[in-house]
């Protein structure tokens, strides 16, 4: 890997892989389009104080081969040095990528000139240095040494201009976001139907380019309205949702949609008993127009899930081969 390289893409790279409490940083939240469709945090600090947490830093920094050359090359480590990551977007899963990363803790001011020296592409706006990627497409902004914002060039820029004014996001997120980033330890809110997040080529009716019911959520997503939830780390991983629906029929109707999956997940304990463990965790309940659903589980077993879906993950881009 080249210096360029090394001083750009494994930035974003490392911000991304930490994103994983107290209410969000009102800072971080300033910088934060006003636009925004989905507003995501973690709050580091917690997260490094419970077992889980430490696991899941530990195999970023064992597994992770940009975040060691990161590490090696400028002394950073964002799985020390950040404390909270602020994650935001405009657009929706199969929109144009764009979008923010911003990260709070203790950032050296000068790995930007240092980035510079080593080949890296740098533009000076409105003060602050931002290290490009090779296309000149993305970029990270130290723009204090407490705060940091990556992702696409504009977005960055934008972050840039609002820092330091009131949050502009709507009254109503902002109250869900200091809601559920003040009791969660990983949280996420959604402000638009989920439907309108689906992946480009997945229709409201469940048609995708795979066929018809290709996706069979997307029933589901059409009725949700909006969303938030959450994870507290501990002894036992517990992981909040509250599902906002149009109307209490939609929202029985997509509780009994729910525990409908979670149903047959339980019918697979014979061949899978850890799919099995985890249907058990669920509880799922409709209240007005709200639908609720908590799951349960101890640490271990959570790490053992987490150790299925990464094996998961490799696995499959090898299974598309031909």
């Amino acid at each position: 890997m080249n210096a360029r390289t090394l001083t750009t893409a494994t930035l974003f790279t490392a911000f991304a892989g930490v994103i994983a409490a107290n209410a969000a940083d009102s800072q971080l939240l300033s910088m934060v389009m006003p636009d925004a469709k989905v507003v995501a945090g973690v709050n580091v600090d917690s997260a490094k104080a419970s077992p889980f947490g430490r696991y899941v830093l530990a195999q970023l920094q064992t597994n992770n081969t940009d975040l060691q050359q990161l590490i090696a090359f400028t002394g950073f480590d964002p799985t020390r040095d950040v404390d909270e990551v602020l994650v935001a977007t405009p657009s929706g899963v199969g929109g144009k990528a764009n979008g923010l990363v911003l990260a709070r803790g203790t950032f050296d001011p000068t790995l930007a000139a240092l980035a510079a020296t080593k080949g890296a592409l740098t533009e000076i706006y409105n003060g602050v240095t931002i290290i490009e990627s090779p296309d000149q497409q993305a970029g990270i902004a130290f723009i204090s040494t407490a705060r940091v914002a990556a992702g696409d060039i504009a977005s960055v820029k934008a972050a840039i201009d609002r820092q330091g004014s009131a949050p502009s996001l709507p009254s109503d997120v902002l109250t869900q976001v200091s809601k559920w980033s003040g009791a969660e330890d990983a949280w996420v809110v959604t402000t638009v139907p989920l439907a309108g997040l689906a992946p480009a080529g997945t229709t409201t009716t469940g048609t995708s380019g795979g066929g018809p019911m290709a996706n069979p959520m997307a029933g589901v997503m059409q009725q949700v309205q909006q969303m938030a939830g959450g994870v507290k780390f501990g002894a036992s991983v517990v992981g909040t949702a509250a599902i906002q629906a149009d109307n209490a029929a939609d929202a029985t109707q997509l509780g009994n949609t729910l525990q409908f999956f979670v149903n047959l997940m339980q019918m697979q304990s014979q061949k899978n008993p850890q799919m099995a463990n985890l249907a058990q965790a669920f509880s799922i309940n409709a209240t007005g127009t709200t639908v609720n659903v908590t799951i349960t589980l101890p640490e271990a077993q959570f790490q053992q899930l987490f150790q299925m879906e990464k094996k998961a993950a490799v696995a499959a881009p090898m299974g598309g081969r031909k």
